[in-house]
C-alpha cells in the first residue's frame, strides 16, 4: 500500500478528529467534551488537535456544518417525489424523529449559548443560519414551481418562519417532550396556500 502524502495524512487526521468530535459532542454535549477527550478518543495527542484546528469552537463549527448538510440532504430527499400530501407525510415522519432529538438539541443549545459570549463566533453561527434558511428557501421554491403552489408570503419568509418554528419546537420537545410535529406541517400547508383539515 502506498504511503500517504503529508497533505493526505493531515486531511485524514482532520477527518478522524472531526468525526470523533461529532460523536463525543452528540454523546456528552459541548461543555463536557474537551479537546483532550477528543484527542484521546481519536488516538492522537492534544497537540495534533491544535495543529489542525484553532480550538474547540472551530471543531464545533465543523460538526455543525456536517449536521446541517445532513439535515438539508434528508429534507430534500423527502420532498423529491410524490404528491404534496405524500411529501408532507414523509417530512412529518422525518421531523418526528429529528426535531427535539436530545443529543443534537443539547449540543446545539449549549454551543449557541457559548457563542453569545463571543461576537466572532456568534457571527459564524449567523452565517450558518442564513445558509440553512437559503437552502430551505431554494427547496420550497422548487416545490412551489413543481406543484403550482401559491404561498401566502414570499418564499424566503416562508423558509424563515418554518425554520424558526422548527427550532422552537425542537427546544420545546427537548425540554417538555410533548409538542406535536403536526403544527409544523400544518403551518407549512397554510403558508403554502394549501387547505388544512380542521378537527
Amino acid at each position: 500500500m502506498a504511503r500517504l502524502t503529508r497533505a493526505e495524512s493531515q486531511a485524514r487526521t482532520r477527518e478522524l478528529l472531526s468525526e470523533t468530535a461529532q460523536r463525543l459532542f452528540l454523546r456528552d454535549g459541548y461543555h463536557a467534551t474537551s479537546l483532550e477527550k477528543i484527542a484521546d478518543a481519536a488516538g492522537f495527542s492534544k497537540g495534533a488537535v491544535y495543529s489542525n484546528f484553532s480550538g474547540k469552537d472551530e471543531l464545533c463549527l465543523i460538526v455543525l456544518d456536517a449536521l446541517y448538510a445532513e439535515r438539508i440532504a434528508a429534507i430534500a430527499s423527502v420532498f423529491s417525489a410524490g404528491t404534496l400530501d405524500e411529501r408532507l407525510a414523509a417530512f412529518e415522519a422525518y421531523a418526528e424523529r429529528m426535531i427535539g432529538d436530545e443529543p443534537r438539541t443539547q449540543f446545539e443549545v449549549e454551543f449557541a449559548l457559548q457563542a453569545r459570549k463571543d461576537p466572532a463566533l456568534r457571527a459564524s453561527l449567523a452565517q450558518r443560519d442564513a445558509f440553512v434558511a437559503e437552502a430551505l428557501s431554494g427547496l420550497i421554491e422548487a416545490q412551489v414551481r413543481e406543484l403550482a403552489l401559491r404561498p401566502l408570503l414570499p418564499v424566503p419568509d416562508v423558509a424563515r418562519a418554518l425554520l424558526s418554528l422548527g427550532i422552537g419546537l425542537g427546544v420545546q420537545r427537548f425540554v417538555e417532550g410533548a409538542p406535536s410535529i403536526r403544527v409544523l406541517t400544518d403551518t407549512m400547508r397554510v403558508l403554502l396556500g394549501v387547505p388544512v383539515a380542521l378537527g
